[in-house]
């Protein structure tokens, strides 16, 4: 199944310097256009962490494994005109495409998560992140706790502060 995350998964990764651990999980990810002009306003804002992001993203490098991606026909187009304004473009975009194209959104915002319910997309975030590549021995869980930690002190905004009581949780995170 295809991913497209929008901008807060992709921070929470970059701000802790783990952004692999989401190539390990997905090998290819999207990003639309309007979450890279996203990007480019907090390296402006002095996002130090997103420095040098271009050498992940395809078409900028050849080897990229974020792609970028964009609406490409009317259904999604329309779909973007219609959500709520709460929202921000990156966001909008990103359901708008996972929506028609049946992908696997990663997202933290809660109302972007609640849009996505209520469409019935496929949707996951850090937390589930962490958990899967936990799950999947890409790092042991005290590992991911830690991480789990660190985002919260660059501000993140956790619903929980443990993971150990979501690991092997029916729930989707």
């Amino acid at each position: 199944m295809s991913v497209i995350s929008n901008t807060t998964v992709i921070s929470n990764f970059a701000c802790i310097g783990q952004l692999d651990l989401i190539r390990q999980l997905h090998r290819k990810i999207y990003i639309s256009v309007q979450v890279y002009e996203e990007i480019q306003a907090g390296i402006n804002e002095g996002y130090l962490f997103y420095t040098d992001i271009e050498k992940y993203i395809y078409p900028f490098a050849e080897s990229g494994w974020i792609h970028l991606t964009n609406m490409c026909d009317e259904s999604e187009f329309c779909l973007y005109g219609k959500l709520p304004l709460r929202l921000h473009k990156g966001e909008i975009s990103c359901l708008s495409i996972a929506c028609h194209r049946k992908w696997l959104f990663l997202t933290d915002d809660r109302d972007a998560r609640n849009q996505a319910r209520q469409m019935k997309i496929r949707l996951s975030g850090s937390l589930g992140c962490l958990i899967l590549a936990a799950e999947r021995k890409l790092c042991s869980v005290n590992q991911a706790e830690e991480w789990l930690h660190q985002m919260i002190l660059n501000g993140y905004y956790s619903p929980v502060t443990d993971l150990t009581q979501l690991l092997n949780s029916e729930k989707m995170i």
